[in-house]
């Protein structure tokens, strides 16, 4: 393989699995653990996989549509009636 996009074209959904397991767990499934430059080529990879195999809110670190804390609905208190007396 002469470059990193040809590879990320080459990787299974398995293989995709097997690197996200392991960068999750520091180790390969045979138990060895993974290198600082090994999870690191790791990670590149299953983002660059992730961009063209999954939908967005399926990529890692994915955390959604983002609003300003005061635009957000109240949340109710289910702890105390708001008829209670203090």
């Amino acid at each position: 393989m002469s470059s990193f996009n040809e590879m990320i074209k080459n990787i299974t959904p398995q293989i995709y699995l097997s690197l996200k397991t392991a960068v999750e767990i520091g180790k390969w499934s045979d138990g060895g653990k993974l290198t600082p430059e090994q999870k690191e080529l790791s990670l590149q990879a299953m983002i660059a996989w992730e961009i063209q195999n999954l939908p967005e809110d399926q990529h890692t670190g994915y955390m959604g549509t983002q609003e300003c804390a005061s635009k957000a609905e109240p949340v109710p208190n289910l702890l105390f009636k708001s008829d209670a007396i203090h």
